[in-house]
């Protein structure tokens, strides 16, 4: 088998942790199931109620991600009112397919680039003035999106669903398995999963945690991670799971 029994650390949250781990052990290696993010919904249902019920006063609902539409559908009741006066626009594709699978219309995602920045590079989202949107989120969050679309003259509000937080997981097996030097690959898929991972399996081991090969999905968190001292670190093609995948496997066999 082409991983020859790797072992692969998924620090992806525990929901969204077993097709990349079942990938990982379809191509024959292990996949250590470490969730270093917990994605739980804020007390705030009758805010995202009152917002989701009434979309007519926004031009733009954007998605900024998977997260962002099933924590919204969860508050709401199962569904997400739209009528045509609305688009909808989703930052990647796997956004976008929650927003499909939930029945929303998906009239706006970045062929490439699944974050942001690819989103504003868009056409649709260069003349903002005078426009309304709502950026559905997590809490906290990147304010560059928003931003940028205040500078072209739009008016951003935000529907915030749901917060991260550190799992209370057990982490000694992990750790026993990082001093005797038999971790040989990690995935990270954020730039918060990857500072808890380092909170949650101690200073004294971050040294021997930087010499592991690292896998990101994007530039932004391959530069966190070498400033914390990761000097292996690869960036996937895209943050899919496939994509994930093969950089894991280039990692191992060299090829």
């Amino acid at each position: 088998m082409i991983l020859n029994g790797a072992h692969v650390l998924v620090t992806r949250p525990e929901h969204q942790a077993e097709n990349l781990s079942r990938l990982i052990e379809q191509r024959g290696g292990i996949a250590v199931r470490f969730p270093t993010l917990e994605i739980v919904s804020l007390d705030e249902a009758v805010s995202v109620k009152t917002t989701l019920d009434n979309p007519d006063s926004f031009h733009w609902i954007i998605f900024i991600s998977a997260n962002a539409v099933n924590f919204a559908l969860q508050a709401n009741g199962g569904k997400i009112g739209y009528s045509k006066s609305v688009r909808f626009a989703a930052v990647g594709q796997s956004t976008a397919l929650a927003m499909k699978m939930a029945g929303l219309p998906v009239d706006l995602v970045p062929e490439t680039g699944y974050n942001s920045e690819a989103l504003l590079a868009m056409p649709q989202l260069q003349q903002a003035e005078g426009q309304n949107f709502l950026i559905v989120r997590g809490e906290g969050g990147r304010e560059q999106l928003a931003t940028t679309l205040r500078s072209r003259g739009a008016a951003v509000s935000y529907l915030e669903v749901y917060k991260r937080i550190i799992p209370r997981v057990d982490s000694s097996s992990v750790v026993e398995m990082l001093l005797k030097h038999r971790l040989d690959v990690i995935t990270v898929t954020s730039a918060e999963a990857l500072q808890n991972l380092n909170f949650m399996l101690g200073k004294k081991n971050n040294k021997l945690l930087t010499l592991i090969p690292l896998v990101v999905i994007s530039d932004r968190i391959r530069r966190q991670a070498f400033d914390m001292g990761f000097n292996r670190i690869t960036v996937t093609d895209s943050p899919i799971d496939t994509a994930i995948l093969e950089t894991v496997i280039t990692c191992v066999t060299g090829e």
